[in-house]
């Protein structure tokens, strides 16, 4: 057995407890005789990787392609850095063969095609993929459709999920909430005829804190749990990639009386998920990030199946009818139950191929080992950003500092929690210089990540198609692009 696969055994039946993967690295850099930056380790990690070949199934882009590439200091033919699964990820190279199936389907036969014909009947579409999404998220088969967009989504969940009182009116959630979530827990607080000033619940992090503490959102849910409706956090924050205790936040909502929903948008196809058996009454989530189904594809509800025959309000449309009755169009509701029963429209037929294309990747392996090799791979990131820019400053955030030939000090911040069990496949970076000259630099290097403003680019290096060659090789580019951005912001 490699050292590799020891390591990723390791780490994989160590999800809780156990050591922190830096010390798996060290132990393999030991036996090659080499340091862990050193381009020898991140090769070797590399050809004992036993999901490397899961690479191959996506298009990975080229410097030559890649817009405000410098191809004067990038090799025109070598791949990019792909740091973006986080917001978009890969094409898997399937997605335009199975697309191109329905569009010839659709050009040879026409309307034939919801019921007949190659790849996929568009009338049922989306239930050929959601027995092999509802495994990805820890849910079982009836507990996922696949629908929509992802706010669309939250919004009928909420119709549901969220029905206040004079008692119970109030919606709790993080206070940097994606901002479309918050819109949405707004609009819907506003069409109750209550107002967010005291009906929507922010959890805030401590004063000079950026990351919320678990100890904190169960003492507020304790605090304000009799006049709270609903919970809804996200499972991995958006800004920090900071990974919530799912299952303890659930249970202490469930213990006030509360419905507790997630917006799984950043987690989902990034770290395991036990939707079910954590009892999360409600999710939601995109599929274009680390399902890497393509921009704006469709999105996916969760709904418990104790919630199954539930008789909440909700918005109705045929396409949530049982297929059996569905066509008879007599105007008699035969809803279905459960999630299918959320469903309001005909499916989107091209969009569900991407989404078949990155399902049968992901069902090559599993997420328990995605998430083996993700610790790994953010902990070797982690690593060599702390050890060539200096220490950290434990749970909360890495503090590195490094002196250009000028003396003149560039300061960086890891906002991520340094616990690989509080946080997925990304990092957060915070820079002293303006972070659009070092995100310009990384671009015009081939390094694909995102920025948020004011202060943070992201980057994410995604299992299912990222390798430690890729951070090697991005920690060069990043001393560089730190080197041009101060000289440029002097």
């Amino acid at each position: 057995m490699s050292e590799y696969t020891e390591c990723h055994l390791a780490v994989k039946t160590a999800r809780f407890v156990g050591p922190h993967p830096c010390d798996t690295l060290k132990q393999i850099a030991n036996t090659l005789n080499c340091d862990i930056t050193d381009g020898k380790f991140a090769q070797h990690m590399d050809e004992h990787d036993p999901l490397k070949d899961l690479r191959q199934e996506f298009f990975y882009p080229k410097m030559k392609d890649v817009l405000g590439a410098d191809l004067s200091i990038v090799d025109p033919e070598e791949d990019c850095v792909y740091f973006c699964g986080n917001s978009l990820g890969l094409c898997p190279k399937n997605t335009k063969k199975y697309i191109d199936v329905e569009l010839d389907k659709w050009a040879k036969i026409g309307v034939q095609g919801y019921f007949q014909g190659e790849g996929m009947p568009w009338s049922k579409c989306h239930e050929k993929l959601d027995v092999d999404m509802a495994k990805l998220v820890g849910g079982r088969p009836g507990e996922v459709a696949i629908m929509n967009g992802l706010t669309v989504n939250l919004h009928l969940l909420l119709i549901s999920f969220y029905r206040p009182t004079p008692k119970r009116h109030k919606i709790m959630c993080e206070s940097k909430a994606f901002p479309s979530d918050q819109y949405t827990f707004q609009s819907q607080i506003n069409l109750h005829g209550y107002d967010m000033e005291t009906s929507l619940l922010l959890v805030e992090p401590r004063e000079g804190e950026i990351l919320l503490r678990t100890e904190d959102i169960l003492a507020k849910i304790e605090e304000e749990g009799e006049s709270i409706a609903l919970i809804c956090f996200s499972g991995v924050q958006f800004y920090t990639g900071q990974l919530l205790d799912i299952p303890t936040i659930t249970r202490a909502g469930h213990s006030k009386g509360c419905y507790v929903g997630f917006d799984m948008a950043h987690a989902a196809g990034n770290v395991p998920l036990y939707l079910h058996d954590w009892d999360v009454d409600f999710a939601c989530w995109c599929t274009y990030k680390y399902i890497n189904a393509s921009a704006g594809c469709l999105a996916c509800i969760f709904l418990h199946e104790k919630h199954k025959h539930n008789n909440f309000p909700k918005l109705l449309g045929w396409w949530g009818q049982r297929f059996e009755t569905r066509f008879n169009l007599n105007n008699d509701l035969d809803l279905c139950p459960g999630a299918y029963g959320y469903r309001i429209s005909n499916p989107a037929s091209l969009l569900c191929p991407p989404i078949k294309a990155s399902l049968e990747i992901f069902n090559k392996t599993s997420m328990e080992e995605l998430r083996a090799k993700s610790k790994l791979l953010t902990a070797y990131m982690e690593y060599c950003i702390i050890k060539k820019y200096g220490r950290t400053d434990g749970m909360a955030s890495g503090h590195m500092e490094k002196t250009d030939a000028n003396s003149q000090q560039i300061n960086v911040h890891i906002l991520t929690p340094s616990d690989p069990e509080h946080r997925g496949a990304q990092l957060s970076l915070s820079f002293s210089v303006e972070i659009s000259h070092v995100f310009e630099e990384l671009e015009k290097r081939g390094v694909i990540c995102d920025e948020k403003k004011p202060s943070v680019i992201r980057v994410s290096p995604a299992p299912l198609y990222c390798s430690f060659n890729d951070v090697h090789r991005f920690m060069g580019y990043l001393d560089q692009a730190l080197e041009s951005a101060t000289v440029t912001a002097a």
